[in-house]
């Protein structure tokens, strides 16, 4: 998967680490699904878990990763 061309790869690593110290299960998601590419139902079955809880921790991971990245409290 290409990055965005315009990413701060910096910004989004310093957030992921953000991320994974307060929600570990969401950051997985991001590793499994942005970066390995997996599918929500491939990264259910490597989790342990349902497809519907993986499209949960995906949604708010975005949601929290855009807020974080756009310089917004992610609180």
């Amino acid at each position: 998967m290409a990055l965005e061309p315009d990413l701060d790869v910096i910004a989004l690593d310093s957030a992921l680490e953000e991320l994974t110290a307060t929600e570990p299960e969401s950051a997985r998601v991001v590793e499994l699904r942005y970066f390995g590419g997996l599918s929500i139902e491939e990264t259910a079955e490597v989790m342990g878990t349902s497809a519907s809880s993986v499209t949960r921790l995906w949604t708010y991971a975005r949601a929290w990763l855009f807020r974080s990245l756009n310089g917004h409290s992610a609180s």
